[in-house]
Formats: structure tokens, C-alpha cells, sequence
């Protein structure tokens, strides 16, 4: 995948889930799409972000899995911030749910089914 964005933190506020990363040009340019995809080499889930020209990867690696539950439980919303950049990623919650479904008991996404089992069921 090109033009990926990687995740430094994610810090669950009392109102909202913060993802950190460094890439602020990208953050500021970026809309969120309300589209993700799954990465089963790497054990991520993708948000897809769009700009004018182009399509960038939000990675969402294991260690962000966490308190991403904690925020689907909680029902807030999730922000990617960068610099003095925020965007909230629209429908992140109900493509994961769904994308969550679809890796339960799959066998073609490898070991991610497991990781994905152990921590969001």
C-alpha cells in the first residue's frame, strides 16, 4: 500500500478516542472516507482517507486494537490528529463491526482471525 499513515499512539479521552501520527500535510488535506479495509500480512485494519488526487492508508496496528474496543463500547467518536490537525474517521465503528463479523471464524485472513478474536470478542 502506498501513502500509509502510520499510527504513533492512540489515547482514549473521556469523550474520544485521539489516533496521533506525524504525517500533518496528509491529515490536513485528508476526508474521511467512511471506508476501511483489512490488512491480514500486517494485522491492521486500513481507514482509507481521500484527497484531491489520491487515496492515503490510516494503519491501524495491533496497538491501537484496544482502545479502539474500549471506544466502540463507549460509542465516541475516533479523530486522527497531526500538528494542530484533527478529522474525525466517519463510520469507523460500523465498518469495523462489520469487518470484525467477517474475519470471526474465516479462515482466509490467516492468523489475524485469532488476534482479531482474542481482542474484540
Amino acid at each position: 500500500m502506498q501513502n500509509r499513515i502510520e499510527i504513533a499512539e492512540a489515547t482514549l479521552k473521556e469523550d474520544r478516542l485521539i489516533l496521533t501520527t506525524k504525517s500533518e500535510e496528509q491529515i490536513q488535506k485528508a476526508k474521511a472516507s467512511g471506508q476501511m479495509l483489512v490488512d491480514s500480512d500486517h494485522f491492521a485494519f486500513v481507514y482509507i482517507l481521500e484527497n484531491e488526487e489520491s487515496f492515503s492508508y490510516l494503519i491501524l496496528g495491533e496497538h491501537t486494537w484496544a482502545p479502539l474496543k474500549e471506544a466502540m463500547n463507549l460509542d465516541i467518536p475516533v479523530y486522527v490528529t497531526a500538528g494542530g490537525h484533527s478529522l474525525e474517521l466517519i463510520q469507523l465503528h460500523q465498518e469495523l463491526h462489520y469487518l470484525i463479523d467477517n474475519i470471526k471464524d474465516n479462515a482466509n485472513y490467516g492468523d489475524m482471525e485469532e488476534k482479531v478474536k482474542s481482542t474484540f470478542l
